[in-house]
């Protein structure tokens, strides 16, 4: 990644494992998917899907050595990536698509807690919103699927 100028940047929790990304989401999304709500014990989250070609893991190599996995039962084409030492989901990859997503959450911030480039990573829409946890009352549209290849549920 030499060439390409990180637009966002992110770690896990204790920063043993990072990364930056290059280029605009292609989505971001708060999604309310049950996988989601499972695999990270929340109501909801804030992906971002990327092309796999504007990623870079930012960590010492071999980055391997600071990263565990989790492939997806249910989606086998889908595996999750979180640090060995805090054990922070920080990204994923789709090999079907070959996007990578992250989640907000995980995004590098100010010394006032608010979100490094939050004009690029703000999320335009909640999607998989018929399967959630809680109402959100702002004025994101709400899908049934993914955002714009679903139907609205607003």
């Amino acid at each position: 990644m030499a060439d390409h100028v990180p637009l966002l940047q992110g770690s896990c929790f204790c920063q043993a494992i990072s990364y930056a990304v290059s280029a605009l989401p292609i989505l971001s999304a708060y999604c309310h998917c049950t996988s989601c709500q499972r695999l990270t014990s929340c109501p909801f989250t804030h992906t971002m899907h990327f092309d796999a070609s504007a990623f870079t893991w930012t960590h010492p190599e071999p980055h391997e050595s600071q990263l565990d996995f989790y492939d997806n039962i249910l989606k086998p084409y889908k595996r999750r990536f979180r640090c060995k030492t805090c054990g922070v989901g920080v990204a994923s990859r789709n090999s079907n698509t070959n996007h990578i997503s992250i989640w907000g959450a995980t995004l590098d911030r100010n010394e006032d807690g608010k979100i490094l480039g939050w004009d690029i990573a703000k999320p335009t829409a909640h999607q998989f919103y018929g399967t959630r946890m809680l109402d959100v009352k702002d004025d994101l549209t709400k899908w049934e699927g993914y955002q714009s290849k679903s139907n609205r549920l607003d």
